[in-house]
């Protein structure tokens, strides 16, 4: 296939070039603050040099014809390559740290190294972490250090057939025996049998299982279980344990999701994690400090999460940008030759505001780390307070990222007509493994659910004069008769999504005790309340990820940064906010009088914001650094060369490997001879 290679042009495709000439920033410092500093950034493009050099010509898309089998094992099999040299680089560059080993297994370099994910994903992102931070001394000395140089692998098992969300009623039951200090683990029937956690299937030895824990048939709440489930040598599955794959997905092929079913499985006592709730050798139970104490656990994830799908957004935002800035296609004059489709105000609007809602997610994330690394430090020291207020902001951050980021990335694979219906365009793989993040690790509805009940609750305690956390001090607006005039300021955008938010909490608030007025119970009452209780939550979240925004952008931090960068971001920060406004108008308008003149001025705010932006769409998104192996399409390559490689993964198809199909003579042949 050598007359393939010199296929693609050495060159850069001319228009892509000229689009980075005309930036009007310094891509170089974007992408040293994108990464959190020049350091950071330098140790990315390292980390990526080591483990992409001796990856074979075509490695991403040669993934799209290999068999279930086949994807997966070529998966493990990068996992164990990747590791010496991951590991080598991290005690070069940063001895005792994490950044690079292990967690370049499943951050952005990964998603080059992996083009089908990867089955260890779960072990370094939960079950490493969990025990970590929900294990006593000796447990994190025991199975923490093993666990993070990979010597045992393991997996997060909460999720039930049967039950999900509702970690509640899930139903694996683990009973302590006094007599033999130890714990019996069971999935009662087929409906307890856990379903979906990474790894699982074949590649995990150990699981974390979340289980009810009975002691004397005393429930005992919720605890979490290290259990063995295949042997160390020959990784057979343990007497007592039914284990595989769950099957083929929509994406993630080879994370390798599994199934665990459980009878009578004995172990130890100390293989419950014991930092918050115990048992005692007698058999007695102390409960954990804090009944939310498990929400940690759930917040990190989140936070991952809204890490993870804030970046594919990007990626697909960065190929649908490169290639709208390669693509020519109808006149805008008529007697002009074609532009380029990003040079259509209406192609702007489907690129545009993805890329600013990716920025925005990515710089709540950053946020809600700092809070989540200081929560960690309280519980450390037996403060708990702020547990309520992060599960609750993680909820909305993971719900509104998720939604938003699938939507986006969808309406980007729109925007690049019929070539982004290619595997080849990896923008189906994106969406893939973005859209998974909707229900996993809480259903999206469910988490809102939760949300509203919180807003409620703390709005009753708000007109009742009794102190609500900060994270509700924007309930003070509802002490004004109307809302002050809109004044096109971010400040007043803010404020109006508070307003707004603030009213819908009242409006459900209302209608929930209408409702149990009228002699519904409050259960009955809360889920007839629900669609309020979505949309209350679905704005709480909104405004804190434009204030968040606004801090980023417009804060100290802004200080460290050229006038010329905080320009583009700040308009950026403008595109985001004007089109948050526009998206909830049919809410706003409900509790805030704007006029004729106020929503024409939000239209011109966006299209000039979209303006200012088009010049430095190509630079921006080359801001983000991301490697062609990262993007693996051919539409958003850094060369702009997309008719080239499109024609290129054409001929690597394995179909064009031989001129006729053996179909031809069996079948399609008679058929065309035949006489019917």
């Amino acid at each position: 296939m050598s007359h393939i290679k010199n296929l693609i042009p050495k060159t850069i495709n001319p228009d892509l070039q000229k689009e980075r000439n005309a930036a009007e920033f310094s891509v170089g410092e974007f992408a040293a603050w994108w990464q959190g500093g020049q350091e950071k950034l330098d140790t990315k493009r390292t980390v990526e040099s080591a483990i992409f050099s001796d990856l074979e010509d075509g490695y991403g898309l040669n993934h799209e014809y290999m068999s279930h089998e086949d994807v997966y094992n070529s998966a493990v099999k990068k996992v164990a390559e990747a590791a010496p040299k991951l590991k080598a680089l991290q005690k070069k560059l940063n001895p005792g740290g994490n950044n690079i080993w292990p967690q370049s297994l499943f951050n952005v370099h990964s998603h080059g190294l992996f083009p089908a994910n990867q089955p260890l994903a779960t072990h370094i992102t939960m079950f490493v972490d969990v025990i970590k931070g929900q294990g006593t001394a000796e447990q994190v000395e025991k199975w923490g250090k093993a666990a993070e140089n990979c010597n045992i692998i393991g997996t997060y098992a909460q999720t039930e057939l049967a039950h999900g969300t509702n970690v509640r009623g899930i139903q694996t039951r683990a009973d302590f025996d006094p007599k033999t200090d130890e714990f019996v683990l069971n999935t009662p029937n087929l409906e307890a049998y856990k379903w979906w956690p990474g790894g699982l299937g074949h590649t995990a030895n150990h699981a974390m299982v979340v289980a009810q824990l009975y002691i004397d048939d005393v429930h005992r709440g919720i605890q979490m279980f290290i259990v063995p489930v295949r042997h160390a040598d020959t990784h057979l599955p343990l007497p007592g344990v039914d284990i595989g794959e769950i099957g083929k997905k929509l994406g993630m092929a080879a994370v390798n999701q599994g199934f665990l079913g459980l009878n009578n499985v004995r172990i130890p006592r100390t293989n419950m994690l014991m930092k918050y709730a115990k048992v005692e050798r007698d058999g007695s139970f102390k409960a954990s400090p804090a009944s939310r104490v498990n929400y940690l656990t759930m917040v990190y994830t989140r936070c991952l999460i809204v890490n993870l799908n804030s970046t594919l957004l990007l990626e697909a935002a960065t190929i649908a940008t490169r290639y709208s800035a390669v693509r020519r296609q109808s006149p805008i004059e008529a007697d002009q030759p074609e532009p380029q489709i990003i040079d259509h105000v209406t192609q702007r609007l489907k690129l545009f505001p993805e890329i600013a809602t990716g920025m925005a997610y990515h710089l709540a994330a950053e946020y809600m780390w700092e809070l989540y690394d200081q929560t960690v430090l309280d519980a450390n020291n037996g403060k708990f307070d702020r547990l309520p207020d992060m599960h609750i902001l993680s909820c909305a951050l993971k719900v509104l990222c998720t939604t938003d980021s699938c939507a986006g990335i969808e309406r980007l694979r729109l925007s690049t007509g019929g070539h982004g219906y290619l595997t080849a365009a990896n923008l189906s793989n994106i969406y893939g493994n973005a859209v998974a993040a909707y229900t996993y690790e809480g259903e999206n509805t469910v988490l809102l659910l939760q949300i509203g009940r919180a807003l409620v609750k703390a709005w009753s305690s708000f007109i009742a004069d009794k102190p609500v956390s900060s994270s509700y001090a924007y309930f003070e607006s509802s002490k004004l008769k109307q809302f002050p005039k809109w004044d096109n300021s971010w400040e007043t955008i803010i404020k109006a999504l508070q307003f707004t938010a603030t009213h819908k909490t009242r409006i459900a608030f209302e209608n929930l005790a209408e409702r149990m007025a009228s002699g519904q119970s409050q259960a009955v009452a809360a889920n007839n309340t629900g669609i309020e209780f979505t949309r209350a939550a679905e704005l709480h979240g909104r405004q804190f990820v434009c204030q968040i925004f606004v801090e980023q952008i417009t804060g100290p931090k802004a200080q460290k940064r050229s006038a010329a960068l905080n320009k583009v971001l700040e308009n950026i920060l403008e595109l985001f906010l004007v089109q948050t406004v526009l998206n909830n108008l049919s809410d706003i308008l409900r509790f805030i009088n704007l006029t004729d003149a106020d929503l024409r001025s939000l239209q011109k705010r966006l299209e000039l914001s979209l303006e200012k932006l088009r010049p430095n769409a190509v630079a921006i998104c080359d801001g983000f650094d991301f490697h062609d192996r990262v993007l693996n399409s051919v539409l958003g390559s850094y060369d702009g060369n997309v008719y080239a490689r499109l024609f290129d993964s054409a001929k690597r198809s394995t179909m064009n490997q031989k001129p006729v199909q053996k179909s031809f003579g069996s079948y399609l042949k008679p058929l065309m001879k035949a006489n019917l």
